[in-house]
């Protein structure tokens, strides 16, 4: 079955968030945590608008903290697809912090999320191609079969660690 093909404009999204105290931890910093959750979403609504179907995180990699980021300040949590396979999609997430009072703006992490598109049954789907446009999303495409690679590496040796210590 043909699904066409769509580019990574398709999914973007962007979502923007006023850091409040109780977002932050006791150095007035955003907890990692709530930062995690907010780029769920967006590389969630991203996986849904390039599938058009329930979409689930499969893994979240590569997640690098940049700089800090301070109470008051407003973040803008970026995502967008950057590679499919058949039925996984490949999300790319910045995360971008902005002191209103300044207007300085600094990049505070990048990271890469998979997400696994599924049908009514709860089973994967096909998911479509995608179609990289600009050079940066072209240089994405091309070395995420090395990311997936390494991914599955590592979830290949985390399961067979696991079962030799009979955890």
């Amino acid at each position: 079955m043909d699904l066409g093909k769509k580019t990574p404009a398709d999914s973007f999204t962007l979502m923007t968030q006023l850091i409040f105290p109780s977002d932050t931890n006791h150095y007035d910093t955003m907890f990692g945590g709530r930062l995690m959750e907010y780029m769920d979403k967006a590389a969630a609504i991203a996986a849904m608008r390039h599938a058009r179907t329930r979409s689930v995180t499969a893994s979240m990699d590569s997640i690098d903290f940049l700089a800090p980021i301070m109470i008051g300040e407003v973040i803008e949590v970026k995502a967008f697809v950057s590679w499919t396979h058949r039925s996984s999609m490949e999300i790319y997430v910045t995360v971008t912090a902005e002191n209103l009072f300044t207007g300085e703006k600094k990049r505070t992490v990048n990271a890469f999320f998979t997400f696994v598109a599924l049908g009514d049954n709860g089973r994967p789907v096909a998911v479509p191609e995608l179609e990289p446009q600009t050079d940066f999303e072209k240089q994405l495409f091309n070395d995420a079969p090395e990311r997936h690679a390494l991914r599955k590496k590592r979830k290949l040796e985390q399961k067979n660690g696991v079962q030799q210590e009979g955890i």
